[in-house]
């Protein structure tokens, strides 16, 4: 008790700093990263479709730096590499791409009050995060 800490705390995905260094698939982590963020610009293998996942979403009021949208990596789900363009409430992109077809893309739209949509690995249309999230896992 009161002694070092051997973990340090994980920060708010918000908070994170971007990582901007170069990342290739098999680098990429199951589970979420707690100290940083991979930005989509530094995984070397990253899908054009990815890189522009964060067109029409809105910076967040009071974001500093230059106004743009990162897109994070989040981890692994099932075959899927999860990413999102956007704050983890509110306006954003979640994108899946497949670690085996990298054209295999699919995305949930998360809208600022709360709704969203997706088509899921299941070819079901989705309406709740949760749900789309587990037919990445099905």
């Amino acid at each position: 008790m009161g002694g070092p800490r051997l973990v340090s705390a994980a920060l708010p995905a918000d908070q994170r700093p971007f990582d901007d260094t170069p990342v290739h698939t098999g680098d990429l982590p199951d589970t979420p990263i707690r100290d940083r963020n991979v930005p989509a610009e530094a995984w070397v293998e990253a899908p054009a479709a990815l890189l522009a996942a964060a067109n029409g979403i809105p910076a967040p009021v009071g974001q500093s730096g230059d106004g743009r949208v990162r897109i994070a990596y989040k981890r692994r789900l099932g075959r899927w590499l999860l990413w999102r363009a956007g704050p983890a409430k509110g306006d954003a992109r979640y994108v899946a791409v497949h670690a085996d077809d990298l054209e295999r893309i699919l995305e949930f739209r998360l809208f600022p009050d709360g709704t969203g949509t997706g088509s899921g690995a299941d070819g079901t249309v989705h309406y709740r995060f949760r749900d789309w999230k587990r037919s990445l896992l099905g």
